[in-house]
C-alpha cells in the first residue's frame, strides 16, 4: 500500500513507519512545513495542505498532535493542545474528502482519556464520554475527522492507553528513579491505567488497515488494565529494585496543577473490546512479562 503517516518522528509514529517498510508498503511522511523526496509538508494553523500531494494514496495514519505531558499546563497550552489535534484532524480530513480518488482509510489517533476519570467501571467502546480536559479534547479530536466519515472513507479512532516502550514515551523516563530506588505509588495508587506495549500498538494499526470491514473507536489497550500500585510493584520486581517512595497527591498536584488530576491521578479502566471481537491477539497482554521483554529483564 502507499500509505501516509503524521506523527511519523514520534515514538508510535516511528516504529509504524519501520513496520509498513519491512512488509514492503510506500510511506510518506506528512511533515510541518518539509517537503520533498516522501515528505509531505503543511501548516495545520495556515490551513495549508496540497490536495494534489495526497492523490493516489491507499491509507493515511494521523498520528501528530502537540505532547500532552510536556509542560505545566496553562491556558495558552491547554489551547495549543486542543487546536493541535482539532485543527490538524479537520484539515487533513477535510481535505482528504475532496480528493478525486480519496484513500480507503483514515485511522486517527485518540486516547482513553475520552472516558475521563471512572475509577473502577470497566469502560468499553460503548462507553459514554468523561468529563475534564483531556475528555473534552478527545471528543472535538474525533469529531474533526467527520469530514472524511461522511464522504465515505472508512475512518478509525484508536483509543491509546499509556505506550510502553524502553525507548520513550512514560516508562522511559520512570527508568531512572526507578532504578535509583526511588520509585513508588503516585497518590492512593488505587487509580487504573490502561496500557499497551509499543509492538501491540502497532501491530493494532496494521490490524485495523487490513481489515476493511472496521471503522469507529477502539480501545488500544491490553485486555488487563492495572492499578497504579499494581504497575509500580511491577516495575519495581522486574527492575530488582524497591518501589516504596509514594508520592502524594498534594505534592503532584502542587508541581503539575491540573496536569497531575487529568493524567496521574484518574483512573480509567479501559479495555479493548472491539479490537478482541475483531479477532486481534494481543502478543503482549500480561504487565509484568511485557516489562521484562522490554526491559531485557
Amino acid at each position: 500500500m502507499k500509505v501516509l503517516v503524521s506523527g511519523a518522528g514520534g515514538l508510535i509514529g516511528a516504529a509504524l513507519v519501520r513496520s509498513l517498510h519491512t512488509q514492503g508498503n510506500e510511506v510518506r511522511a506528512l511533515k510541518r512545513g518539509a517537503t520533498g523526496g516522501d515528505t509531505i509538508g503543511w501548516d495545520p494553523e495556515a490551513g495549508r495542505l496540497d490536495p494534489g500531494a495526497l492523490e493516489g494514496l491507499d491509507a493515511v495514519v494521523h498520528l501528530a498532535g502537540e505532547n500532552i505531558a510536556g509542560g505545566r499546563w496553562t491556558a495558552a497550552r491547554k489551547q495549543r493542545i486542543l487546536a493541535s489535534r482539532v485543527q490538524g484532524t479537520q484539515l487533513l480530513s477535510q481535505t482528504l474528502a475532496r480528493l478525486a480518488r480519496p484513500p480507503q482509510v483514515l485511522i486517527c489517533a485518540s486516547a482513553v482519556g475520552y472516558y475521563g476519570d471512572r475509577g473502577a467501571e470497566q469502560l468499553t467502546e460503548d462507553s459514554s464520554p468523561g468529563d475534564g480536559f483531556l475528555a473534552e479534547v478527545c471528543r472535538a479530536w474525533e469529531h474533526a475527522a467527520d469530514p472524511a466519515r461522511t464522504a465515505g472513507i472508512r475512518t478509525v479512532h484508536l483509543r491509546f492507553g499509556m505506550v510502553l516502550s524502553a525507548e520513550g514515551g512514560a516508562l522511559s523516563r520512570m527508568l531512572l528513579p526507578f532504578r535509583l530506588g526511588l520509585g513508588g505509588r503516585l497518590g492512593s495508587g488505587e487509580q487504573y491505567l490502561s496500557w499497551i506495549s509499543l509492538d501491540d500498538a502497532v501491530r493494532a494499526l496494521a490490524h485495523l488497515l487490513a481489515h476493511q470491514d472496521l471503522s469507529g473507536p477502539f480501545n488500544a489497550a491490553s485486555p488487563h488494565p492495572c492499578t497504579n500500585a499494581e504497575f509500580t510493584r511491577a516495575l519495581g520486581k522486574v527492575l530488582h529494585r524497591p518501589a516504596l517512595c509514594p508520592v502524594p497527591a498534594w505534592a503532584l498536584r502542587l508541581a503539575l496543577g491540573e496536569m497531575a488530576d487529568e493524567l496521574l491521578l484518574a483512573s480509567t479502566r479501559a479495555v479493548p473490546a472491539r479490537l478482541l471481537a475483531s479477532g486481534f491477539s494481543f502478543a503482549h497482554p500480561e504487565l509484568v512479562e511485557t516489562l521484562r521483554l522490554l526491559l531485557g529483564k
